[in-house]
């Protein structure tokens, strides 16, 4: 068999196949069905398993909003929820919003105008930062990878318009897109009231300036490796990256003080910093600050504007149609009020018992991974003992938090008859969350913060925590059900525990210790022996033709290793248990039915570290021995992988 037939099992995954076997292609043979009736709602780009359940949470919670919003139910007793169906009653009021047309922005689109060149550009800097608006660079607080304890203060560059440094490489795709990204600023920035001819300079310029930012920020593949993000920078060694910038009177105007020590996430961008940002770019910055400004704010305006902001990301997704008013209304709300929104959806839909059953599943792999880890036979028992150390250290997240953080409690809404519009309210808190974040620069890490809200059909490992999240939306069918079959639920929630564990110890995880510090716990022959299986990894996936994209082994490769672990963990919990195995992979490839239009497939392997869910359901399965006898695969089959091409790392 050749690799790429291997791979790529009984012809196009995308496109369903009648009769297909699962020894030829399991992700088909359990999902045609599915494939053939699924419909794409015309406000999305796809539908999967995750689609599906989040289109339920999605129609329970805008039901409840709209019953708040309306009266005809009382607002549930979930701290600071009344702020939430506050906003989303600004957000549903398209009188208002229509009526107010560009009112809202045009006092911060003239501030932004009125800069008058780059010695002007150096005065306002930090007036514009405190402002929250977009500049070509940012700082924000995290903790440190190397003493998670405490925060630092981290500099970064800015996004691009398209959606990852790579997309430019294809310069005649690019262009297209590029060319209705500048079609639309300008039309935006004509309704907010700036001449034709303007309007036009400003978006050419601002192209520009985005292809300068290109050739210097990172791409998805570099952002992949979290240690490559840690780069301290003293402040004098920083600091002599600015000849034209005035990063002195930043710091101090901006940021309050110039901390002795700076992480630098992107050093590239540090070193080509004086490139990007002078007097001889800055009608370039300029306009890229307008037309990141104007696209930004247009979703909270008018319905002239949320539709004249729709076309670009209309050509990156393929979305056929703009989601209702009611339905942004939710979003909306829901974006700012995420943990909030999600606290009132554990307590409301999330059972005692499934809970209960959940963490008791947690615990079974939990078990399951440190059985596997002390019967490792690559790994030395130093490196074994420390695994096992970090392993039983996690510190598990379930449901919805008990407390909501601290930042909910100080967002405020301004009603209409207060003079408050929709986007003076997310321009508000926008000042309020960043003011918040560089609080934290003084303060211990708090580790109790969540990094998903309980609706969020997710779940997520913290390196610097070294913590997982299972929020509630995730734990139902088909990853998890109590009246499903004991298989079905390893199949599902199962492998979604034992991939957050193995998180733990992928590429980038295994860098980091129990107290979540970025620390070598390794032997080095140990290391070397996890690097040529991580290689093997990235071998794998490399190359894979996905429709109409071919997959980057070494972008994907973390979530490879959780996937791998994740399922051969579940499996050994399974046939622990004697559950039938078949139902496992079964439904292992049915929580990854997925069916995606073309732009959308396009622009999310862009920037996904993940697989495409069909790809994730077949070429982990081929890499497990144990599918190959419960399906009776067989040289010759589209299913088979020969052994030694079989990655086994967790």
């Amino acid at each position: 068999m050749t690799r790429q037939t291997v791979r790529g099992g009984a012809g196009n995954i995308i496109e369903p196949q009648v009769g297909v076997r699962p020894q030829d292609n399991l992700y088909l043979a359990v999902n045609s069905e599915w494939i053939s009736k699924a419909v794409i709602p015309s406000d999305r780009s796809r539908i999967s398993s995750f689609d599906g359940i989040d289109l339920n949470v999605e129609k329970k919670l805008m039901a409840d909003f709209a019953a708040w919003a309306d009266g005809e139910k009382e607002i549930a007793s979930v701290p600071n929820l009344d702020k939430a169906v506050a906003l989303y009653k600004l957000a549903r009021d398209f009188d208002k919003r229509n009526s107010d047309a560009a009112a809202p922005v045009k006092p911060y689109l003239l501030i932004l105008e009125q800069i008058l060149d780059f010695e002007d550009f150096n005065l306002k800097a930090p007036d514009l930062a405190k402002a929250a608006v977009s500049l070509p660079f940012a700082f924000s607080v995290d903790a440190d990878m190397k003493n998670t304890k405490v925060n630092v203060l981290q500099f970064n560059g800015p996004s691009t318009f398209l959606p990852d440094t790579r997309s430019y490489e294809n310069e005649e795709a690019a262009a297209k897109l590029l060319a209705i990204m500048e079609k639309q600023s300008a039309h935006l920035l004509e309704l907010a009231g700036v001449s034709k001819d303007q309007a036009a300079e400003y978006a050419k310029d601002a192209i520009k300036f985005d292809k300068r930012i290109s050739k210097i920020v990172k791409s998805t593949e570099e952002w992949a490796s979290y240690p490559d993000m840690y780069n301290p920078y003293s402040k004098e060694e920083f600091a002599a990256k600015f000849s034209h910038f005035k990063i002195d009177h930043f710091m101090q105007e901006a940021i309050g003080e110039f901390p002795d020590k700076i992480i630098v996430n992107d050093p590239r961008f540090l070193d080509n910093f004086d490139e990007l940002v002078n007097a001889d770019t800055f009608d370039e910055l300029k306009a890229w600050m307008i037309v990141k400004f104007i696209n930004g704010a247009a979703s909270y305006l008018s319905q002239e504007f949320r539709e004249a902001a729709f076309p670009f990301r209309q050509a990156l997704s393929g979305q056929p149609e703009l989601a209702s008013g009611e339905k942004q209304a939710y979003h909306i709300a829901n974006g700012l009020f995420s943990e909030v929104v999600g606290a009132y959806y554990g307590q409301t839909y999330f059972g005692a018992d499934a809970k209960a059953d959940v963490l008791d599943m947690i615990h079974r792999m939990l078990d399951v991974y440190e059985e596997r880890l002390k019967n490792n036979d690559w790994l030395s028992e130093s490196t074994k003992q420390k695994a096992i150390v970090k392993l039983k250290a996690l510190i598990l997240k379930v449901g919805y938090p008990d407390k909501i953080e601290e930042i909910y409690n100080r967002l405020q809404i301004t009603q209409a008859n207060a003079g408050g519009s929709l986007y003076s309210n997310m321009r508000a808190a926008a000042i309020v969350g960043r003011e918040y974040n560089l609080e934290k620069l003084h303060q211990p890490v708090d580790r109790t913060v969540w990094l998903m809200p309980g609706n969020l059909v997710n779940a997520c490992y913290d390196p610097q925590r070294n913590d997982l999240t299972f929020p509630a939306a995730i734990l139902q069918a088909p990853f998890y059900d109590l009246k499903q079959d004991r298989a079905e639920n390893f199949g599902g929630i199962g492998t979604v525990i034992a991939h957050e564990i193995s998180h733990a110890f992928d590429n980038n995880g295994a860098q980091f210790d129990e107290l979540g510090n970025m620390v070598n716990w390794w032997e080095d022959a140990d290391y070397e022996e996890f690097k040529k299986r991580t290689q093997a990894e990235i071998d794998l996936f490399d190359g894979i033709e996905y429709g109409p994209v071919t997959l980057n082994g070494k972008q994907i490769v973390s979530e490879n290793i959780a996937d791998q672990g994740g399922l051969t963990a579940s499996v050994q919990a399974a046939k622990d248990e004697g559950d039938d195995l078949r139902k496992l992979f079964e439904n292992f490839a049915r929580v990854w039915a997925n069916k995606q239009l073309e732009e959308s497939i396009k622009t999310i392997t862009a920037i996904d570290v993940h697989a495409p869910g069909p790809e994730r359901a077949n070429v982990q399965s081929q890499c497990q021995d144990d599918f190959y006898e419960v399906f009776d695969v067989k040289p010759g089959d589209g299913m088979w992988l020969d052994p030694e091409k079989r990655v086994h790392i967790w």
